[in-house]
């Protein structure tokens, strides 16, 4: 048996042992090692490359961007940033066409921009938001659905986790793949801001559970003064300017952005008394948690890359791709196809950590640039957050609602519009790479 073909069987190993419900972290270590052992028949070999990689693997200071942004994630989650931002979207929006649902989406934009988790962005709408467009006539399928919609904008517009797990896994600079992430992120939510308001023009009944109450949600009990929309925004657009403006500018490093973030949103949460002993203890568990979960994946992902490496997967597939006469473009739909199947079981990080190492060296062989290449990836596996059965996003909402007057099917039902956009979106990004800055 070649390395090759012990290669590819590897690869279908590790998808079933995850389908198993194996965690993926042990389940890459388990295959990569087990590779690595049968392609080379030494065991010390594989056993030295586990250690090697463990050491290497995330000594790099760019590492410490993880944790950093998850911090800076967590006390913005604690500091009622994300209410106040949809308050001020309600006051200024309620009065256009499914106005509640685009200050959903206009919220969940300004969130994105310093969280980075579109998981901390469904759980925090879904009690905001979801109350007060049921409240106003709205659907319950379609309020939890724009939530859960509109979330995964967290996972694109910059600092986003999946574009540094994306930029650590190919190899490519974080920053530039922020910047990439901002055009394609905007478009994203221009997209489902004009979705929503085309529904609620044409198809009021999708939207409306009595159409009659499109009129009814021009009217609000008070109107937000602007020194209250100032003091209620302040906040989060210096966060923003301060973390993005810093990074764009080039003042900044991505790791650099994430302290001086992370102090940021350490110090608002202190000047609103968000924060006690017992929320800190909280908020440096929970960075703990997700950032060493984090990082104990990209560790086992760079194993896994190394066993694809001394099987040869990359060059053999790359080398059918070619022989194949699919070209470029032809590769690239397939790839894309795959990652959306993918989504509908597997978990974004996952897909990322098994597809990226396969996948990368072909695409840049086949003269695709790699952060163009890396932001297709990432909206084809945002999508995943939103299709069936697995869909977390959807689940998230699903769970963090607790009615049993809503389910999950409604929501999923409500999320479709925003996956045909996205679906749209990701058309015209593979199509102009400009649009990801990737050229310049």
């Amino acid at each position: 048996m070649t390395a090759l073909t012990i290669g590819v069987l590897l690869i279908a190993a590790l998808i079933f042992l995850v389908l198993l419900g194996m965690q993926i972290a042990v389940a890459l270590f388990a295959v990569a090692f087990a590779g690595v052992w049968i392609i080379r028949d030494n065991f010390e070999l594989a056993m030295r490359l586990l250690s090697l990689t463990a050491y290497n693997g995330i000594a790099d200071y760019l590492f410490a961007t993880i944790p950093l942004f998850v911090l800076m994630g967590l006390l913005v989650s604690v500091s009622n940033v994300g209410r106040d931002t949809f308050e001020v979207a309600e006051s200024l929006l309620r009065r256009i066409a499914g106005g509640l649902g685009v200050a959903t989406v206009a919220a969940n934009t300004v969130f994105a921009a310093v969280t980075g988790v579109s998981i901390a962005s469904a759980a925090v709408f879904t009690r905001v938001a979801v109350p007060e467009m049921r409240r106003h006539g709205y659907r319950a399928g379609f309020s939890a659905g724009t939530v859960a919609g509109s979330s995964v904008l967290g996972m694109l517009i910059p600092p986003s986790l999946l574009l540094i797990i994306y930029g650590v896994l190919a190899e490519v600079s974080i920053g530039r793949m922020f910047v990439a992430g901002v055009i394609p992120g905007v478009m994203l939510a221009l997209g489902f801001v004009a979705v929503i308001m085309l529904l609620a023009r044409f198809r009021p009944a999708f939207v409306f559970t009595d159409p009659s109450a499109a009129a009814r949600t021009a009217t609000r009990e008070r109107e937000m003064g602007g020194r209250e929309i100032a003091v209620k925004l302040l906040p989060i657009l210096m966060l923003v300017v301060l973390v993005l403006g810093g990074l764009y500018s080039g003042f900044f490093t991505p790791t650099e952005a994430g302290g001086v973030g992370a102090f940021g949103a350490l110090v608002i949460a202190l000047a609103r008394r968000k924060l006690d002993r017992h929320r800190i203890w909280e908020v440096l568990k929970q960075t703990g948690t997700v950032s060493v979960g984090i990082l104990i994946l990209l560790i086992a992902a760079g194993f896994y890359s190394r066993m694809l490496s001394v099987a040869g997967i990359p060059n053999a597939i790359g080398d059918v791709v070619r022989m194949s006469g699919f070209g470029p473009y032809g590769f690239l739909v397939l790839y894309v196809v795959l990652l959306l199947l993918l989504g509908m079981i597997l978990d974004s990080s996952s897909i990322l950590l098994i597809m990226v190492p396969i996948a990368a060296p072909i695409a840049q062989s086949m003269g695709f640039d790699l952060i163009h290449f890396g932001i297709v990836t990432v909206i084809a596996v945002e999508i995943g957050l939103l299709t069936p059965p697995f869909g977390i996003s959807v689940f998230t909402v699903h769970n963090t609602l607790a009615d049993p007057s809503v389910g999950v099917e409604q929501i999923f039902l409500g999320t479709v519009p925003f996956m045909l956009v996205m679906l749209g979106s990701l058309a015209l990004i593979a199509l102009f790479p400009f649009l990801t800055l990737a050229l310049v």
